[in-house]
């Protein structure tokens, strides 16, 4: 029987001491609530540190939630406080800082150092600051991000740019032909006189552009007066060079559409031009266009766009060179100063001004035999 109660006895002795560790099992740990705010804090400080606002203090030294400073008593600043507002009718020495809140300045306290409300106002309520008052609006601080990536082109964005190029190149390539179709006409023949000559001097004007840039400002900038003029020598040389590559482009072009174009149903010189002009825009161009098409598929549109970017160099380049011999279209082979002089068997005659009187002719002279 004492066994039989003994063993009750230990049994219930066992039942009752998970009973009365159960609450220790259960027991509430500390609130992570502060230590959680607290990291929240300091994100937004570090936030709005990175933007410029570093007068905020550290994380540490903010409280939660309002806070007053009683009247009669000193403390020492920095006295931070974060979704609460701050109320001093006491001394602070050193600054007040109140995150999402306000400060208020009461009668009879004082400030020494600076005060700054983030996401609230400063009230000065009869009180002192003695140094700077500043509310600065609510929300966090936007930090500066990466720089938006820029995405590749789609296909219709491609094809409008090359559309836009063709429409550009289009009516430069007619004012040319209205103003200056004698140039054009000058480049065209260096083309047709010597293609690979016109292609290693526009090789070799594109290795010497910038050097003779160079040279261009360092002998400007020998003088006073020179020196004031190497801007405007600048944006003249980049003006040319341009206007060379744009010409002998033209040129290339019109030669190019001229191969391909028939002369049937046009009546004049220009209108011939003119539709060689537009072919051979169409032709460069709609390498261009197919690279554009393209786009959605990266292998092909990249080796597309590098087969296009061949072709508009080469024809770019030998335009260059043309450009550059026959001097923009000024001077044309064969009409340089070791040309045999044009000779016709009219030239002797006077000349007759006045319509409807005929010139003078010319004597016979008869050997005598």
């Amino acid at each position: 029987m004492r066994a039989v109660l003994a063993f009750a006895a230990l049994a219930l002795g066992s039942l009752r001491a998970p009973a009365q560790a159960q609450p220790d099992k259960q027991a509430v740990p500390p609130s992570s609530a502060g230590t959680t705010d607290t990291a929240r804090v300091a994100e937004e400080i570090a936030q709005r540190r990175a933007a410029g606002e570093q007068h905020l203090p550290d994380a540490e030294k903010f409280s939660f939630g309002d806070r007053t400073i009683a009247a009669n008593t000193r403390v020492d600043g920095p006295i931070a406080v974060a979704r609460g507002n701050l109320d001093i009718y006491g001394t602070i020495d050193g600054d007040a800082v109140a995150l999402d809140g306000n400060v208020r300045v009461h009668e009879g306290a004082r400030v020494t150092g600076d005060v700054w409300a983030v996401g609230g106002s400063v009230l000065i309520d009869g009180g002192v600051v003695e140094g700077q008052r500043r509310a600065i609006s609510g929300g966090r601080a936007a930090v500066p991000g990466p720089p938006p990536v820029r995405h590749p082109l789609g296909t219709w964005e491609s094809a409008k740019l090359v559309i836009g190029w063709f429409a550009v190149l289009l009516i430069i390539g007619l004012g040319v032909m209205v103003f200056a179709e004698g140039n054009l006409d000058g480049v065209v023949i260096a083309l047709e006189r010597g293609f690979a000559r016109s292609f290693w001097l526009g090789v070799a004007g594109q290795l010497l552009l910038m050097p003779a840039l160079l040279v261009l400002v360092a002998a400007l900038a020998i003088t006073v007066l020179g020196v004031l003029l190497i801007p405007f020598a600048i944006v003249a040389y980049v003006i040319a060079a341009a206007g060379l590559v744009t010409l002998g482009f033209l040129a290339v072009a019109r030669l190019t559409g001229g191969a391909l174009a028939s002369d049937r149903g046009t009546t004049s010189p220009r209108g011939v031009h003119l539709r060689a002009l537009f072919l051979g825009l169409v032709v460069y161009l709609g390498i261009w266009m197919i690279a554009a098409l393209f786009t959605w598929n990266p292998i092909v549109g990249a080796i597309l766009r590098a087969v296009a970017i061949a072709v508009v160099w080469v024809a770019a380049t030998v335009g260059l060179g043309a450009a550059i011999a026959s001097r923009a279209g000024t001077q044309r082979p064969g009409t340089g100063s070791g040309t045999r002089p044009v000779t016709d068997e009219f030239a002797w005659q006077t000349p007759t001004p006045v319509s409807g009187v005929a010139a003078a002719t010319r004597r016979q002279v008869s050997s005598v035999h």
